[in-house]
Formats: C-alpha cells, structure tokens, sequence
C-alpha cells in the first residue's frame, strides 16, 4: 500500500494497526475521483482530509489513521492529478477545479450522512478547507496545519520554490498560461519540495512519489492559484478554524498562517505543533496533535 511507505516515518506508537483503506470511487463531471475511507458507522463526527501541492490519500493516510483510533470516520479525496483519481484530460485541470469538486463532494456526503463534517487541510489543504467551508455552508469545523493564502505576496514567496518568484508569479505564470496553459511541468520546479520534511529522506519521498510530489501540472493550474483571490479572511461566513500549525515548518513559517488567521471572522484557535516540520511526523507536536483531534471528538 501507498501509505506504508510514509507511515514507517511516523513514532512507533502512530504506526497503527487500524488497518488499510477502503477505496472507493465518485464520479464528478468526467472525473472519476479516489476516496480512502475509514468507515466507523458508530462515530459521532466524521472527517474529510484534504491534502495540498504534494500529497494525495496515500500520503495522508497515516494522519487519517490516527483520527480514525480517535474515534472519527475518515475520508480522504485524490484531487484530480494525484494519486488514483482518473482525469480525462490533466492538461485542463485548474486550481478552481478543486474548489467545485469539494463543494460538490461535501454536498454530496452531507446528502446521505447529515452527521457534523470537519474539514482537515493539510498544507495547500488548509485553505481548501477554509474556502470550502464559507461556499457550502455545510461544514461544522475547519481543521487546518496551514493557512497560505496566494493573495499574500509574502505567503507567495514561502510557497515558491525560489522566494523571487514569489512577488511576480501571477503575472508571469499568467502571461506563461496563456500561450501554454497546457503544458505540464513538475510541481517540484515551483514548490519547495526539498523543504517538505525535516527528515530528508522523507522529503525525498514525497518529492519523487509519481503519484504526490513527482506529479507534473499544467502551468494553468499554477497560474490559477498564484492568482487566486479566496474569500477574505473579513468576510469569511463559516466555522470555527483550529490552526495545528507545525513549529519548525521551513516551507510555510507560521507566522504567515497565525497573521491570515488572526483576521478570519469566527472563533479561531492556535494549537502549535512542536518540533515539526512542514509533514508533522515528530514528537511532541503528532502527539499535539492527536490530543487536538481528541479533544476537539470530545466537545460533540
């Protein structure tokens, strides 16, 4: 399984024995998309795991775990260019893509299951998560370990792999996109990769993972979320936001995360995740983590 290889980075104790996923499959326009599940039908609180630039349901799968032997039903989508989601036509695939796709998924689930959905962003997730929440209406948490909004030309700069790309990647992915939007390059060349994980071996994986890190894009896709504009933080109209932000993160540092967060319209929470990096596998912080997931279970 896809998730073993990730899991073995994880303290002992988190290499858990609830067991593999179960795949499932929706179909959305022309897009059949991957679904990992947990299913626990006793659970009070289900959890959707959304992952970012470099992750897909494998890589995420050991966190899911964890939430699972917490107590939550667990599902985690392929967004469409990773992992096992199928797309007709990658070269097409844009950043709104995603945004349409959540929405319609958390409609969707929230339509045979009305039990309470929190929303887990990892990384590029964390906004996912946040946009989806205010446009459905329908999610009852945002969990998120970053909140990196491109409108920000400081977040920008952390995103990029080269900080100098950070300020004008807008306007030069926009002017790119449009003689070859189409074009797929690998998202390595733009995202800090190296910078994934403190363990460098580690962030190797992720980096060369044909279906994560190792995917290639299309220069439209990039362009549409360097330019971006999500909800203002202001006018957001959605759940509370709980930030489980990794301490040591070298790729996303957490004041830009805490700044985003601290001008969201809702009650907002800041739980720090200690000696992490971008991927939390180390300790104190996964343990923070759990406690976090636990006790946020233990208010429904």
């Amino acid at each position: 399984m896809d998730f073993d290889r990730y899991l073995r980075f994880l303290p002992a104790q988190y290499r858990t024995e609830f067991g593999d996923p179960e795949s499932t499959y929706w179909t959305w326009r022309d897009t059949t998309v991957h679904v990992a599940r947990a299913v626990r039908p006793e659970s009070k609180v289900r959890v959707m795991a959304l992952h970012g630039a470099g992750g897909y349901s494998g890589l995420l799968w050991p966190y899911a775990a964890i939430a699972a032997c917490e107590g939550f039903e667990v599902m985690c989508p392929d967004l469409p260019l990773y992992g096992d989601t199928v797309v007709p036509d990658p070269s097409s695939v844009r950043y709104g893509d995603w945004l349409d796709l959540l929405c319609d998924l958390v409609l969707a689930e929230k339509s045979i299951d009305d039990r309470p959905l929190i929303l887990f962003g990892a990384s590029m997730g964390g906004m996912l998560a946040y946009e989806v929440a205010h446009r459905t209406g329908l999610v009852d948490r945002v969990i998120a370990t970053c909140l990196l909004d491109p409108a920000d030309p400081i977040a920008r700069r952390a995103a990029a792999r080269f900080e100098i790309l950070g300020g004008p990647a807008p306007w030069l992915l926009r002017g790119f996109a449009v003689a070859g939007g189409w074009v797929r390059i690998p998202v390595k060349w733009m995202a800090d990769m190296a910078n994934m994980s403190l363990n460098t071996e580690l962030s190797d994986l992720c980096a060369g993972d044909p279906k994560g890190g190792g995917v290639r894009v299309p220069v439209g896709f990039l362009a549409s979320f360097f330019g971006f504009a999500h909800t203002r933080p202001e006018e957001y109209d959605g759940p509370s936001v709980l930030l489980t932000h990794p301490a040591e993160d070298r790729w996303t540092p957490p004041d830009i995360s805490i700044r985003f967060l601290e001008r969201i319209r809702a009650d907002t929470e800041i739980v720090m995740l200690d000696g992490c990096g971008h991927l939390p596998v180390e300790e104190p912080g996964l343990t923070q983590l759990a406690d976090s997931l636990r006790s946020v279970l233990e208010s429904y």
